[in-house]
């Protein structure tokens, strides 16, 4: 399902880094995201609810830029 925060997102398994795409163009790595909480972001309905009560404010991050 599309999402209105979230345009695109990929997880490596080798380092737990989950990297998002938001739809503004900013390019985040979160890092030691366990790969059941990329699994859970893939599969559910509404990924901005997801990230928000799961990955945000919860993984140490680094900010990339913008796309």
């Amino acid at each position: 399902m599309p999402s209105s925060v979230i345009k695109y997102f990929s997880y490596d398994k080798t380092t737990s880094t989950l990297k998002i795409i938001f739809i503004t163009g900013m390019v985040y790595l979160y890092k030691k995201v366990p790969e059941k909480v990329y699994k859970l972001l893939k599969a559910s309905g509404s990924k901005g609810r997801y990230f928000n009560a799961y990955i945000r404010d919860k993984f140490k991050f680094q900010k990339l830029g913008e796309e």
